[in-house]
């Protein structure tokens, strides 16, 4: 007799399959499982944590966890503080990240966050199908048949947990000389090399910073200047953690920043010469390096997605999406994770919400729903309120909601009235509010400005029309006792709230 594979989900059919075993893939198919969907999880890799399983290749990661938050640890509230930790529906699943953690930094480790996400899986008794790989879809009628190494998975619905992990290197002469992000060996391998680093984001400065002890040189260069985030007041730009070679930069000690294009990277000997073209005025530059690393990024592994009919667009390749994070092309396949940066939002104050694991977390919970709800008729509960209460529950939603905290401007708190009163109909996507149809209600979320100013907005529909109610920001973001506000919002909902 042969071998009997006991891992779960063998090739087969099945109303939905999840593809992919990192966070996104994770959190989609646990909520789905609280909420009775029946599905397959399977995954190219041989344990749970995705590209955490692998990068960063120094430092930590860009997102914190505060074991001593201002709110009890494993409440909703502490969602807030902590961006790492999956988001559980039973104590034993809350707040994972914490217990992993050394003590010596906010912000986890990568071998701790993969740590976590193993944890995560384990205590939720998380079926996955590991080594697994999908290879190419096809359609079969109104179904979907997935291609992978343990054979056809056949299903009405996909979700896509895939990342955007896709190495990337733009067009260049040389490339092939390039290495690429991915390929970054160990640091002592670079000592007393010089680098050149294209690529000014922050896994450039990541290698830059992680490599400033070895390499006798690092040269960053692309054509636009590197913007800070603590100058754009928001998650967009160089993390304060990475701004080491900058001020290295500035003291002299062998770190070169340049607003340069790269025209291209030849042999010279035994040396690799780059060719840059200036962007700032500058001059053009040849200037030899030991090794150049291509910092530039990730594309979506869609693989033959596109010539299915899924809709791309942008450098990095991101499947269109709708507000609830489907194919804006092909009906039946939904994304979740990073990939999720293909449905933006509102984009009122540039780019809204995060691709990262403290926002999508949340989306894939969202998803969840929405996919039980509008495919297998399993309907979430919606909380009846009183009328005298809606106002206060909003302002409370804006000072605590982590849903809110952590996906500004794109994820918001819905109130609609129907013809029994008000009722809560949890969290949504902002756009979907905004743009949707449906009863007269009302969605409160948080904004950030240019200038790192947070207040709550409020989007108060009737008969179809959609008006907005700014409401004033606070130093200590406490807006549930601004009796200023609780007017305005009641004003705003004048007629509603009965």
């Amino acid at each position: 007799m042969g071998e009997v594979d006991a891992r779960p989900f063998p090739p087969g059919d099945y109303p939905l399959v999840v593809v992919g075993s990192g966070p996104g893939g994770i959190q989609v198919s646990y909520s789905l499982r609280r909420l009775g969907v029946d599905h397959a999880l399977i995954s190219a890799d041989e344990a749970p944590g995705g590209m955490f399983r692998r990068f960063p290749f120094f430092q930590r990661l860009l997102s914190w966890t505060k074991p001593y938050a201002p709110v009890p640890r494993g409440s909703r509230a502490y969602e807030r503080y902590d961006w790492n930790s999956l988001i559980g529906e039973e104590p034993s699943h809350r707040a994972i990240q914490p217990e992993f953690m050394d003590g010596t930094s906010e912000f986890p480790s990568r071998p701790e966050m993969e740590a976590q996400l193993a944890e995560f899986v384990r205590r939720a008794a998380l079926p996955i199908r590991y080594g697994c790989l999908w290879e190419a879809t096809r359609r079969d009628g109104d179904r979907f048949v997935l291609e992978t190494s343990d054979g056809e998975y056949r299903c009405g619905l996909v979700v896509f947990a895939v990342g955007v992990a896709e190495p990337f290197t733009p067009e260049m002469p040389g490339r092939e000389l390039v290495a690429h992000y991915v390929d970054t060996r160990d640091p002592e391998t670079y000592a007393g090399r010089r680098l050149f680093i294209v690529g000014k984001q922050n896994s450039g400065f990541e290698l830059a910073s992680g490599l400033l002890h070895w390499a006798s040189r690092i040269v960053l260069a692309s054509p636009r200047p590197a913007k800070l985030s603590v100058e754009t007041n928001s998650l967009a730009g160089i993390r304060a953690r990475y701004v080491q070679p900058i001020e290295d930069r500035f003291m002299g000690g062998g770190v070169y920043i340049l607003n340069a294009s790269i025209e291209g990277v030849e042999r010279a000997g035994d040396v690799l010469r780059v060719r840059t073209r200036a962007t700032d005025g500058g001059m053009d530059l040849a200037i030899e390096a030991d090794e150049v690393i291509a910092a530039t990024g990730f594309v979506a592994p869609l693989r033959d997605l596109p010539a299915l009919g899924v809709a791309t667009f942008g450098p990095s390749r991101l499947p269109a999406q709708t507000p609830y994070w489907e194919s804006a092309s092909l009906a039946g396949i939904y994304f979740a994770g990073t990939i999720n940066m293909g449905s933006p939002g509102l984009k009122k104050n540039g780019v809204a919400g995060t691709g990262a694991v403290h926002g999508t977390r949340f989306n894939a919970r969202i998803l969840a729903r929405e996919i039980a709800e509008r495919h297998f008729g399993v309907v979430a509960p919606r909380p009846a309120l009183a009328p005298r209460d809606v106002v206060g529950y909003l302002l409370e939603e804006a000072t605590d909601a982590p849903e809110l905290w952590n996906q500004k401007g794109y994820l918001a708190r819905a109130v609609l009235f129907g013809a029994d009163g008000p009722y809560d109909e949890g969290i949504v996507p902002l756009q979907a509010f905004v743009d949707g149809s449906g009863p007269d209600g009302v969605a409160i979320g948080l904004e950030g400005d240019s200038e790192g100013v947070i207040r709550p907005a409020a989007y108060v529909r009737r008969k179809g029309a959609v008006s907005e109610v700014m409401l004033d920001p606070d130093p200590l973001n406490e807006f549930r006792g601004s009796s200023d506000g609780r007017a305005r919002l009641t004003a705003a909902l004048e007629g509603l709230l009965r």
